[in-house]
């Protein structure tokens, strides 16, 4: 039987890789209402969610379990990212694979250092300022592998995406602050969960 904190752990790591899945599929659909087209995809609504699950990970356990819940989540994203969105015959759905997961990677694991050098501030600073952080590293390394040379407005698109996507994350801070109440912060260092 899976112990009910390596059951928060996988759930965590499982949501990751749905929103990172999610909105790599999303990110190939421009909204196309009330003249957004050249400026939004619908993934800039969906992502913004990786940096809550992340920042509560960083909560709840720490920086290096953090870390583990966004590799795994990556992993598994990746995995179904590549078997459900990607064409291999198309260079930028190939491309946008590539970009999703360079971007994915390095921003989440810059949010997790930022939220755990702010953790100790009031509640909403490090899951804010590591988001906003993370986002727009986010944005422009994934606009600009994804879609640079493309014929795509890759650089209007990426200011609209982190436009949404700095919104996303203002909102995001209200489940953050629910689930907090439910969420035992970690005291020592480091918890041990065994994957």
């Amino acid at each position: 039987m899976i112990k009910i904190e390596n059951r928060f752990f996988f759930i965590l790591a499982f949501s990751m890789a749905l929103v990172v899945a999610l909105s790599n599929y999303l990110v190939q659909f421009p909204i196309d209402y009330l003249g957004l087209k050249n400026l939004l995809t619908y993934g800039a609504l969906s992502y913004p969610v990786a940096f809550l699950i992340t920042d509560l990970s960083n909560r709840r356990y720490g920086k290096k379990t953090a870390k583990k819940i966004v590799y795994l989540g990556f992993s598994l994203g990746v995995i179904i990212t590549l078997y459900f969105s990607t064409n291999f015959s198309d260079l930028i759905s190939i491309r946008i694979a590539i970009g999703s997961g360079t971007a994915f990677i390095i921003a989440q694991l810059i949010d997790v250092n930022i939220f755990d050098k702010l953790r100790h501030k009031i509640w909403f600073v490090a899951p804010l300022i590591s988001s906003l952080a993370g986002s727009t590293i986010d944005t422009f390394l994934f606009f600009s592998i994804s879609f640079y040379r493309t014929g795509v407005n890759w650089v209007t698109l990426s200011f609209g995406d982190l436009f949404i996507k700095i919104f996303v994350a203002l909102v995001m801070l209200v489940p953050f602050r629910i689930l907090l109440t439910h969420i035992k912060e970690n005291s020592v260092e480091e918890k041990k969960i065994s994957v």
